[in-house]
């Protein structure tokens, strides 16, 4: 699994490897649609989602809410109608981030594109329901469950004798035994993202039938149904050579409603056309063109009708909402003040027409009628935004300084903020494992997830942090004094070291056991302490219990004019391109900034004494807050700033740091140089499997370095690890569901991770097309997609 920046495209994972329906799934009587398992792609090689969600990016204002164009459903939102209503022929043009660099999707440099390919063309034996359901496909079996248990779980799948690959052969036990021995990890030169499952696969035969296939365990696996999808024909996995090169430029066999029929030379476009051998529903769609576009050259792409479906973002979605004349979600009712439903539908084409009147002049004509051929899509992104804490050193090495900061952030602003004008739920997410309109899903955050500034305060007081601001200097040279009051030796009340465990588990261990590095003196924490305005006492003697008192605006209005003179300089030193006048000028701006700081504090202090910043040691508690940048991370931003201002409340300084979105995850996340960022990982059906990598506790190599997996937090205890091991051999739903959520109130309680909201999923889409749009958690039904007949 891959995390992203929140903003960024949804994030990849490898193919996934676990799902928790019961002990068998059988097909049922009824016909179902095909439906491909819904994949997400990363931004990054390694990364990471900013989330990426994830995905919305622009204002809270009330422009915002004018995207509300199409009905906003967490079920998901595609425009389903029925096969008698669509026409058959056409191309659909899908815009994706990135073109695919591999068709394999178990290699991790696969991109969503590759997903989506593998999705048409590849046989995918289970699928998604909106609720992240598996279901097992009835083109490709006919059941599939598991026969015995003793002395070895073993499951049979009967595959629908009508597969064929593309090449005439029929899908069987070869194809399952070459893809095991490709993925099970004993050949290291097959460049896999993961083995999850397929190590536990003791054996694959043929079974019974010839369209039977036996898989034996050696060691049991909750999440069977998580394999073998998509599944690739056995030529695509017979050598290594073919796994990591052959499947870069071509698939050797399909067997899914499309083909891959040719990818440009340079990749940006791969065309995927219908499949002659396919005995399923034939596909309504001649053609499906995939084309590279990039995030920030979507709206422009949108308004020369280049592309038929995008996935946007908020700015966006508001230009298609306005160019339909269209208001939000929190708009006045267009009946308010009608007499009748006659006079309300009058009143509303007159706003209509008004509203579409002020985007022709603020748009332009031609883009604002171009984007009117578009409506808004929108679902709840399988996938979510958190804030990520480094408990690898410094002060949230301690447990209770974690806890701290999860009780003094407002999870219900950030999410309503981030959330505002999508027309989606907008509560805070209250599990790390499963998503809010997930089946399973319960909120386990407990006390760690709603805002408590007295307990935050408490905590952090209890950890050694005096509060009372960080005096600088006094006259006579000597420091001033910066706790507050407390007397040394005094103690706050020790909350967060003992809780009280509703699943019977014993306590867990000190932080500082899962996290092999800690103690460590990291440059950014250097930086982020000499952030810091340190105020003397004189200055703080000013403004404390002073509500009236004018030092703060004095302050700030020096702090104002000292910065428009700075800059005024350096644009004339810039004209002038005089090294000397420029070296002047930074010093000034450099001057005029520690200025506006000062005020800043001072306005701090004034405020709310209890705010000051607190110190232990000397040292100010000022934390390292890690953001990128770019135009797609303006929502991450803002959400980033929103927790700065909340944690000032409770004396905690943060320096945010805005670093390049192409080196946010690999230069600072994965290198663990930050104390705080956000992020976004995807959500997955099978938590026990998928979701381990992300909470295992870190562990010391042999070399000496610190393998932490997916745990960018660097922190866990023995006892997660041991409920996740549990749950993935547990075979029976009920007890698989009690050990998850064990899991994750143990993950809330180490607080290395704190789950924000669940991202919007929103995609433009012309108007005729059909069954296609924001899925959500439903695997999309590729055959079923076109446009309505007129």
């Amino acid at each position: 699994m891959r995390a992203v920046p929140a903003e960024s495209p949804r994030p990849s994972r490898p193919p996934r490897s676990e799902r928790n329906p019961g002990r068998y799934a059988t097909v049922p009587p009824s016909r179902n649609r095909r439906r491909t398992r819904r994949w997400i792609a990363a931004l990054a090689a390694g990364v990471l989602l900013p989330l990426p969600l994830a995905a919305c990016g622009g204002s809270d204002s009330q422009d915002a809410e004018a995207g509300n164009v199409g009905s906003a459903r967490a079920g998901g939102d595609v425009r389903a109608a029925t096969r008698q209503q669509i026409a058959s022929g056409g191309t659909l043009r899908w815009a994706v981030d990135a073109p695919p660099s591999t068709f394999n999707v178990f290699q991790p440099d696969s991109t969503e594109a590759t997903q989506r390919v593998a999705g048409a063309t590849l046989p995918s034996l289970f699928d998604l329901d909106k609720r992240g359901r598996p279901q097992a496909d009835p083109d490709f079996l006919r059941s599939a469950e598991v026969t015995d248990t003793d002395p070895r779980q073993t499951v049979v799948y009967k595959l629908n004798p009508k597969a064929r690959w593309s090449d005439g052969r029929r899908l069987g036990a070869a194809d399952f035994r070459a893809q095991w021995k490709a993925l099970r990890g004993k050949n290291n030169a097959y460049w896999t993202a993961r083995n999850a499952g397929y190590d536990r696969i003791r054996k694959i035969t043929k079974g019974a039938g010839d369209d039977e296939v036996k898989v034996v365990f050696g060691k049991p696996y909750a999440d069977w149904r998580s394999l073998f999808t998509p599944l690739y024909p056995k030529q695509a996995m017979r050598s290594p050579k073919v796994f990591n090169d052959g499947l870069r430029t071509s698939l050797p066999a399909a067997a899914g409603p499309f083909r891959v029929a040719k990818a440009g030379k340079d990749r940006s476009r791969t065309l995927l056309k219908r499949n002659p051998r396919w005995w399923g529903d034939r596909a309504k769609l001649d053609r499906i063109v995939l084309t590279a576009v990039p995030r920030d050259e979507r709206t422009a792409a949108l308004a020369k009708g280049k592309v038929d479906v995008a996935d946007i973002g908020a700015s966006t979605a508001e230009r298609i909402g306005a160019s339909n004349g269209l208001g939000g979600p929190q708009r006045p009712d267009a009946a308010e003040g009608a007499k009748n439903a006659a006079e309300a539908r009058k009143q509303e084409a007159k706003r209509r027409e008004a509203r579409k009147r002020k985007a022709r002049e603020r748009l332009g004509a031609a883009t604002a009628r171009a984007l009117g051929d578009y409506e808004v899509r929108r679902a709840l992104d399988p996938a979510y935004t958190q804030l990520t804490l480094n408990a690898s050193g410094g002060p949230l090495a301690d447990e209770r300084v974690r806890r701290a900061v999860a009780q003094a952030i407002d999870r219900d602003e950030l999410a309503e903020k981030a959330l505002a004008g999508t027309g989606l739920p907008d509560d805070p997410l209250g599990s790390h494992l499963r998503m809010a309109d997930q089946d399973g899903y319960r909120d386990n955050s407990g006390a760690f997830g709603s805002a408590d500034l007295d307990s935050a305060q408490s905590l952090l007081a209890d950890a050694g942090w005096k509060t009372g601001g960080l005096a600088g200097p006094k006259a006579d040279g000597s420091a001033g004094e910066a706790d507050g009051g407390q007397q040394k030796g005094e103690k706050g009340e020790k909350r967060g070291e003992k809780e009280d465990r509703t699943d019977g588990g014993p306590a867990e261990p000190p932080a500082a056991a899962g996290s092999p590095d800690a103690g460590g003196r990291a440059p950014h924490r250097a930086a982020a302490e000499a952030s810091v305005v340190r105020l003397t006492a004189a200055q703080i003697a000013r403004v404390v219990d002073r509500p009236l008192g004018l030092t703060a605006s004095a302050t700030a209005q020096r702090g104002a004019v000292l910065a428009q003179a700075a800059h005024s300089s350096l644009a004339s030193a810039e004209r002038a391109g005089s090294e000397r006048k420029l070296s002047r000028a930074r010093a000034a701006l450099a001057t005029a900034e520690k200025v506006q700081a000062t005020a800043r504090e001072m306005r701090l202090l004034a405020g709310d004494p209890a705010s000051a910043v607190r110190s232990k040691d000397g040292k100010p508690l000022a934390l390292r807050f890690v953001l990128p940048s770019g135009k797609g991370s303006a929502q991450l931003r803002a959400t980033g700033k929103r927790i700065a201002r909340m944690l000032n409340e409770v004396g905690i300084r943060t320096q945010i740091k805005e670093v390049p979105g192409d080196s946010y995850f690999k230069d600072h996340i994965a290198a663990g140089d930050y104390d705080l960022a956000l992020f976004s990982w995807p959500a997955t059906a099978f938590p026990a499997t998928e979701a381990r990598p992300i909470f295992a506790k870190p562990r010391a190599a042999s070399d000496g370095s610190l393998v932490v997996e997916q745990n960018y937090a660097r922190v866990g205890t023995d006892r997660i690890d041991q409920l996740f091991e549990q749950a993935a051999g547990e075979l029976d739903d009920g007890r698989r569901k009690e050990l998850m959520e064990k899991a994750d109130r143990r993950i809330w309680a180490v607080a290395g991770s704190l789950p924000l909201y669940q991202r919007p999923q929103l995609v433009a889409v012309k108007r005729d097309l059909a069954n296609v749009g924001a899925s959500g958690f439903a695997s999309p039904a590729y055959q079923d997609m076109g446009r309505r007949k007129s």
